[in-house]
């Protein structure tokens, strides 16, 4: 049998989300470009967290159509296909929503959510009416990912910039949502502070600077890069800033020299 911890909450399972004023309006400094991005300049919503995670490895994946499955990719692919396979639900006073299509003009990023739900909400408590949909709601946003808690902060920015998107489509102020992480098979919620926001609107407007400007960045070798499917297309301990590809073409010739002397 299924525990809360592996399923969307019923509206017996967790708290009613509590809305929060807005806090750009409550003097949070906005870190997004100050006109709206047009259509054409939208981005996909999975770049922001794999630009968290690794600016080169995005620039990789979304400027070079780099890609490579290994097993935690693919553990990552199957649980994302489950999330979005699933037809939406009605349970009482909460609505799920799958594969549900995202957009902020104010952020420059489009993408699809894996799951909202939607928790029935007067309007004095934040409630909001959802075309289609009878009643005034507060959206509740749930991203499910493969991997572990090492990886949070780039799970948490990848939900925030969803619940923008969602705050922007729908003039509503969401407070929280929740990952799901399928390694532990545990559900978790996430508060939007004011500093994971300022946090994943800066992403944004860095996203868009790297596509402007269509630059890989230099490779910076850590101990998680032995995990990463593209290790062999970064070659992270060959491409680091500093490193000249002069200097190890002479190497490598050298090398060819001194085997061929040796014959």
């Amino acid at each position: 049998m299924m525990t809360g911890d592996q399923r969307p909450a019923t509206s017996g399972d967790a708290a009613r989300p509590t809305p929060c004023a807005d806090p750009v309006a409550a003097g949070r400094e906005s870190q997004v470009a100050s006109r709206p991005y047009p259509e054409d300049q939208l981005l996909p919503l999975s770049a922001v967290s794999h630009y968290v995670h690794c600016p080169r490895r995005c620039a990789l994946i979304h400027l070079e159509q780099a890609w490579s499955e290994n097993v935690f990719t693919t553990e990552g692919r199957v649980l994302h296909e489950k999330a979005h396979s699933g037809k939406s639900e009605s349970r009482g006073d909460l609505k799920i929503l799958r594969s549900l299509r995202l957009r902020s003009l104010r952020l420059g990023i489009t993408g699809i959510a894996d799951v909202v739900e939607l928790h029935r909400c007067a309007p004095s408590e934040g409630g909001v009416p959802v075309s289609g949909i009878s009643g005034t709601w507060l959206p509740f946003p749930v991203e499910y990912k493969r991997g572990a808690a090492r990886d949070i902060r780039c799970y948490e920015v990848q939900l925030c910039v969803q619940a923008l998107c969602l705050e922007e489509m729908l003039s509503v102020q969401i407070p929280e949502g929740a990952l799901f992480l399928g390694e532990k098979q545990h559900r978790s919620a996430v508060a939007f502070t004011d500093a994971l926001r300022s946090e994943t609107e800066a992403v944004c407007l860095a996203l868009q600077k790297l596509f402007a400007e269509g630059v890989t960045p230099p490779a910076d070798y850590s101990k998680r890069c032995s995990s990463c499917s593209l290790l062999e297309d970064c070659l992270p301990k060959s491409a680091g800033a500093g490193k000249s590809a002069r200097a190890w073409l002479a190497r490598e010739l050298d090398t060819l020299d001194r085997m061929e002397s040796e014959k």
